[in-house]
This record gives C-alpha cells, structure tokens and sequence, in this order.
C-alpha cells in the first residue's frame, strides 16, 4: 500500500468508464456532484446524467422509474441522505418491486469530518442490511470500488455501495472482487479479524505490529455485507477461535451482527468481539481525531486486538 485515494473519486472514475461500455448506465444525482464525484460522469455523458436537486426521495423514484425502461441507474448522494431521508423511497419504490436500481452512495461513516453528527452515516449498513432482497457492498479501496462498481452493474435487482470520503490506503496487489465472496489478505492462526470499507488497511497495519511480536493473525477483506460469505467466516472461526470485526459503523446492525449472527447461528465456540461506534452519534472534528475519539485509530485498533489475543 503506497498511493492514497479516495473511494469516491475512484467511484466517478468507475462511473465514466462504465458509461463507455454500457450505453443503458445513467446516473442521478441530488446536487451535490462534484462531492460524490459523478461529475465526472456527467462531463462526459451529460445526456445520461441527471441532477434532480436536493430532493433525494424523487431521486430515488426517478432511478425506479428508469430501470423499468431498461436502464441500469446509479443513485447517489450521501449515504446520510440516500440511506436516511429517502429510505422509504429506497424500500417501497425500489427494493419492494426489486428494482435494477444502484445506490452509490458516498460520505459515510463519521470521517466524512466537520460536517458533524447530522450528516454521518453510522447506520446505513443496518439500514440496508434489513430491507428483502438488497446487496450491500462496502469497498475497501480506490482499486476495489473500480470491480464493484462493475459488479453491481452486473448484477440483477438493487444494490447499495458504501462509499468513503477520506483518502485511503491503495493496495498494489488487485484483488479478485465477486459479490458475497470475501478476500482473505492475510493467513494467521491465533486470531481472525473481519474488517470492511477503509477499516481494512488500518487492520493490516495492526497485523503487521503483531506479526513483529511473534503474534500471527488471519485479516479477511469482508467487502459484501449482504450476502454475507458464510462459508468464510465458519473456516476462520474453526481455525483460529477469536474473532473481531472493526468497521467504520454502529456496532449494532453493520459487519459485526453480521459475522455474529453466522457465529451463532452454527454454534461456534469462540470469543468473539465488535470493533465500531458504540452507540453514539458522530460530531464535527477532524477525521483523525474523530477516528481517535470513537475508538477506531490504527493504536487503538490493534490494542483491542491484541486484548482479545491476551484473555
């Protein structure tokens, strides 16, 4: 990992070039563009892209109306107000009647920064976990959006794309990227972590101090939430007994109910620990230092870890 780059910008990137070779991709909008990065889109097909101001439930319905004409649509704006104030929409107008419909939608989680508590999205994933029918997917890095967003195009019935603002570690290694298929990155026995979105570099980073320390842990990129990828989770929790999660998210509803849900659905034996927002709203701050206060720095991170290895 060297280049750092942001998830949304490789999603307008991802966007343009999917316009070049699918002419039935559109793209809406609810005017914020050049935030989400569709722009980048819109300069180059403006007659596919449509800004319907900020009035993100009729953006949704539009999208709706659009892929019953055939056309793929992707739907963005930030995940606060595509996954918040426009759930209806997103339920009854596009996942009820199973909708070819795509939800891109960027600014989650609380290093979207000074904008504060109102407009960080710590719930989605638990939003749209819940809804019949909905993949949800939350890319790890600016190379991984590229696949996904390609993926989910692929894919019949609607999908949602968690994506970050913050600039974020790329992996120079590309990795093979199938819908409810996790990428295990890094083989270890003592200890399995499950981690999603921008969380992941930050767990490789903790893997790597504890390899220094003689401590050997299994890192699995779980990039779709939903399907969840049972199978893996099952393998690891054989293998190494601890498990942790950590994403960028409540731990109520997101990765971590997820993987535990599968945990306890087979009866592993295991210990096993959420690594999240506990409970709490986000607030204005820096990035980093909002990562620090909600217990979520690459430090704290491994010291979680490295207390589930010493119980």
């Amino acid at each position: 990992m060297s280049e750092l780059k942001a998830i949304r910008v490789a999603y307008g990137e991802a966007l343009a070039e999917l316009g070049e070779e699918n002419e039935k991709v559109v793209v809406m909008d609810a005017d914020l563009a050049h935030a989400t990065m569709t722009a980048t889109f819109g300069a180059k097909f403006p007659e596919r892209f449509f800004n319907a101001g900020i009035a993100e439930a009729n953006m949704v319905d539009m999208s709706a109306g659009l892929s019953t004409m055939g056309y793929i649509p992707f739907c963005s704006t930030f995940a606060i107000f595509g996954a918040g104030r426009a759930y209806e929409q997103v339920r009854n107008g596009v996942a009820y009647p199973n909708f070819n419909v795509k939800l891109g939608m960027t600014h989650s989680g609380i290093t979207l920064g000074e904008d504060g508590g109102s407009h960080q999205a710590i719930e989605d994933l638990a939003l749209m976990r819940v809804i019949p029918g909905m993949t949800v997917v939350v890319p790890c890095d600016a190379s991984e959006t590229h696949r996904a967003v390609k993926a989910v195009a692929e894919m019949k019935g609607p999908a949602y794309l968690r994506l970050a603002r913050l600039p974020s570690p790329v992996f120079e290694e590309e990795m093979p990227f199938v819908i409810g298929k996790a990428n295990v990155l890094k083989e270890g026995g003592d200890l399995v972590v499950f981690a999603c979105g921008i969380m992941v570099s930050t767990v490789l980073e903790c893997a790597k101090k504890l390899e220094a320390e003689g401590t050997s842990i299994t890192v699995v990129n779980m990039h779709t939430i939903k399907p969840i990828d049972k199978e893996c989770i099952l393998t690891y929790a054989s293998k190494c007994s601890k498990v942790v999660t950590v994403e960028e998210h409540s731990t109520i509803g997101g990765l971590g109910d997820a993987v535990g849900e599968v945990l306890l659905e087979h009866k592993c034996n295991v210990t096993f620990k959420k690594i999240g927002v506990q409970d709490r709203f986000g607030q204005s701050g820096k990035p980093e230092e909002l990562l620090e206060e909600y217990g979520l720095s690459e430090n704290q991170v491994y010291h979680q870890i490295k207390g589930v290895l010493e119980a």
